[in-house]
């Protein structure tokens, strides 16, 4: 059996005591993953989004930082 995101989201948050991302939050990660996903192996998406939350930084400034790295490494190639 699977559930849906947010209920996993919701749950996941509640068994590791940290609230569920609002859905702003969850844009902002999904373009996160999205740009390190694009940028290099799929692989970075997930720990990308761990080194963020690692740096306390606000969610807009890590997707930020995530695509001026793209935008670096595309300038390099």
């Amino acid at each position: 059996m699977t559930i849906d995101a947010g209920h996993w989201l919701e749950r996941f948050a509640a068994k590791v005591g940290v609230p569920s991302p609002t859905a702003e939050e969850q844009d902002l990660l999904l373009a996160l993953a999205g740009v390190a996903a694009h940028a290099s192996e799929r692989t970075a998406a997930p720990i990308s989004c761990w080194l963020a939350a690692r740096s306390h930084l606000p969610l807009a400034e890590a997707a930020q930082a995530a695509r001026q790295l793209s935008e670096e490494i595309a300038a390099q190639a």
